[in-house]
């Protein structure tokens, strides 16, 4: 018959047994809690991890494609993915941007938006089939293009003082030229009526050149454009510069005064371009595609084409840009409102 061990001897099994336990059930749960971040961010994949497609909502040619032509060269650059832009342009932007709001939220399908498809199409258009807070996902501002108010030389007009007092002088005798009704230069146009209180009239036209054509014909005495596109005809006496309708001067064009520095304070109108995914895209795969843009946009040949469009680089972090679309968005709203603004 076996004889009993010994106290000592039931001890060390004892112990010998609790050394091959595993670890109580609450340790283990901790443990898993604690390894969750770290298995999550091993399955979050990186970005770019298939071809990126990136929508122009605009016709080929303008600011719209070339950032969005940039932005692929970039992307293919840097990480050997295939990078396509898609045009799909009409309905003033609508169409495209509809299109992104539509696709896959991974990262991997972008928009170069205007402005004015962010901030002024979403009061204008009533039956807008997306919203641009719940369905678009801002990534980043990438550019801003100046605008400048001219006066064809006939007119006299130098400077807002002057403008003021001939629109005071002669009611209803001026007018301005736009590309379109609801369009940013028409706002901006509406924007300075409402700040300085000038009586002049709105003259839209389909498209900017048929606009500047008739101003610099002296039909339409006034219009507001993109300083890169109208400071070539005021350098040869063809326009005569009023203000740059931006918060500070151009280096482009230093020598001319902005519009607030004039007395218009608060006529800030400036054309700016931004990167959007669709609105449920992850936290994480904005905040990568972000971290990657100043190195895309300080390449040579992007800097090179920034100068040659009169565009400037202008970075915004996603919180940030989002709310700037939201507080731009408001500001255009009021002026809709007031001005009784609406498409025809």
């Amino acid at each position: 018959m076996p004889t009993a061990p010994s106290r000592p001897a039931r001890s060390a099994a004892r112990a010998a047994l609790q050394a091959r336990r595993p670890f109580p059930r609450h340790a283990l749960l901790l443990a898993f809690v604690a390894a969750l971040p770290c298995t999550a961010a091993l399955a979050q994949p990186a970005w770019p991890s298939k071809p990126v497609r990136i929508v122009s909502p605009l016709a080929p040619g303008g600011p719209v494609d070339l950032l969005a032509r940039l932005i692929a060269a970039g992307i293919q650059e840097r990480h050997g993915q295939a990078t396509i832009v898609e045009n799909l342009s009409g309905g003033n932007g609508i169409i495209g941007m509809d299109n992104v709001r539509r696709s896959a939220a991974d990262g991997h399908t972008l928009v170069v938006a205007p402005s004015g498809s962010l901030t002024i199409t979403p009061t204008l258009v009533s039956k807008l089939p997306y919203s641009i807070e719940r369905d678009f996902a801002p990534i980043a501002m990438l550019a801003r293009s100046p605008n400048i108010l001219v006066a064809h030389p006939s007119t006299g007009i130098g400077s807002v003082r002057e403008l003021v007092a001939l629109a005071r002088a002669k009611p209803h005798a001026l007018s301005f030229a736009s590309p379109a009704v609801g369009s940013g230069l028409h706002l901006a146009g509406e924007l300075f009526r409402q700040q300085t209180g000038a009586d002049i009239l709105h003259v839209p036209y389909k498209g900017t050149g048929p606009a500047l054509a008739d101003v610099l014909s002296g039909h339409v005495p006034l219009m507001m454009g993109s300083l890169h596109s109208l400071l070539p005809h005021v350098r040869v006496g063809k326009l005569r510069a009023i203000g740059i309708t931006d918060s500070v001067r151009s280096q482009a064009a230093p020598d001319i005064a902005t519009l607030s520095e004039q007395g218009a304070s608060g006529v800030i109108a400036t054309s700016w371009y931004g990167l959007l995914a669709p609105g449920s895209t992850p936290a994480a795969t904005i905040a990568a595609i972000a971290a990657d843009l100043p190195a895309i946009m300080d390449r040579p040949a992007a800097r090179e084409q920034f100068n040659k469009q009169g565009l400037v680089p202008w970075s915004m972090t996603p919180t940030a840009f989002r709310e700037h679309i939201a507080t731009e968005r408001a500001s255009w709203a009021k002026v809709i409102r007031e001005r009784g603004i609406a498409l025809e």
